[in-house]
């Protein structure tokens, strides 16, 4: 391991711009990977970090020293805490970063059960929807255009390695690609007469889930060819995306066990 004590490093600053801006991202195919549970889920999938930046305080905490150490064959770059605070793409870093290739372009396919979002920019939210679907055992996840980027860091701290469990196809023309399916299109709605708990969700199907506070566009809400409500009791109307998300494909999933008798 060798150390960077200056800000001005071309590698600290490249490692920098990777954290914070989408643009450096694209253009270099990379991102940052932030905490050790990250970097293991990375592994796990194969995958192999093209460097590792640790945090001087970090090396006094065994799990990153014997991650550090797994990883002897990579780069592996010391930094002062301060600068590694000012690179880290959180404001309280795990103490380790890897970078990462970004993976080839996915091509969505219209086949199994599909998660499709529409304009969802919450960084939290687009992570918690790529765990909840990773959960649900979802095929793909497509996200249009307007989603947050799914790669950035913040998204993939709060997806906690589902970006390694679920194909993830960005920049979809939602209209498109639903232009070509046969398979039901599924959108919740207030309105709905149907209830989730009451539709037959037994079949392969993409969900569609838009944006918070506007919700999914018109013309996608007129492409669903299933609506379903979520029953409310209580007196809130509306509930997180990343919520209703969820209730949906574990329905889903509930259905699909009882059917097979697990």
């Amino acid at each position: 391991m060798h150390s960077i004590s200056s800000r001005h490093n071309p590698a600290y600053k490249a490692l920098k711009a990777l954290a914070r801006d989408p643009h450096a991202r694209r253009e270099a195919g990379q991102t940052v990977l932030d905490g050790v549970h990250l970097i293991e889920a990375c592994l796990a999938a194969g995958r192999v970090p093209v460097s590792l930046w640790l945090a001087e305080g970090a090396l006094a905490k065994p799990e990153i020293v014997a991650l550090a150490e797994r990883l002897e064959r990579i780069p592996r770059t010391v930094l002062s805490d301060a600068l590694f605070k000012d690179a880290a793409p959180t404001d309280t870093p795990a103490g380790i970063l890897a970078v990462i290739d970004l993976p080839a372009p996915v091509q969505p396919t219209p086949l199994g059960t599909v998660l499709a979002l529409d304009g969802v920019q919450d960084a939290g939210n687009v992570g918690t929807l790529l765990r909840t679907a990773a959960a649900a055992a979802v095929d793909q996840v497509w996200l249009g255009q307007g989603c947050a980027q799914a790669w950035s860091p913040k998204v993939l701290r709060a997806g906690m390695g589902a970006h390694f469990c679920v194909k993830i196809a960005e920049g979809v023309d939602l209209m498109a690609v639903l232009s070509d399916t046969a398979q039901p299109i599924i959108a919740t709605a207030l309105e709905a007469g149907q209830s989730v708990f009451e539709t037959d969700l037994r079949g392969p199907a993409v969900w569609l889930f838009g944006a918070e506070g506007r919700g999914l566009s018109a013309p996608l809400q007129e492409r669903a060819s299933v609506r379903v409500r979520i029953p409310m009791p209580g007196k809130i109307e509306s509930l997180n995306v990343a919520t209703a998300a969820a209730i949906c494909l574990f329905e889903q999933h509930r259905q699909r066990t009882r059917a097979s008798g697990g």
